[in-house]
């Protein structure tokens, strides 16, 4: 299933030129129950790759790899273990994106605002198990 932003299918050229990464929700019905977790994704990945000996600089302090950016986005189904399995298992995952930030910073600052205001931590609608690796599911008082 592809990912939709406000009601459409989102593409590739629908990308701003500045925009870093988006907050998305994903949603299935598992086991016979309607489950979602919220999350953040960069549009791009930037990875290091190993030169050749042909293109090694000749001076030894050069680097030794290149940058390959990437779209990372695209074949995407979390990092939740639960919805790799469902996606794996052949369940179909709705892909929300809810917001698209332009900058790291707002990026975080979105996914945990929208896990905060979702109250994912205190629902078991939602698969999330914390929230920027500080709040719990399982220590909080509900």
């Amino acid at each position: 299933m592809s990912w939709i932003f406000n009601g459409r299918v989102f593409c590739q050229d629908g990308i701003p030129h500045d925009a870093v990464g988006f907050v998305y929700q994903m949603s299935a019905i598992i086991n016979g129950k309607s489950v979602s977790y919220i999350g953040k994704k960069n549009f791009y990945a930037s990875t290091k790759t190993k030169l050749s000996k042909k293109a090694m600089p000749t001076d030894k302090r050069l680097k030794k790899y290149k940058r390959v950016v990437k779209t990372a986005y695209q074949n995407y189904y979390s990092s939740n273990e639960v919805l790799k399995q469902a996606h794996k298992d052949g369940v179909v995952i709705k892909r929300e994106i809810l917001k698209i930030c332009y900058s790291k910073n707002e990026l975080t600052y979105q996914e945990v605002k929208h896990q905060f205001l979702l109250g994912v931590l205190e629902s078991d609608l939602y698969l999330n198990g914390n929230i920027l690796g500080r709040f719990y599911k399982n220590k909080i008082n509900t």
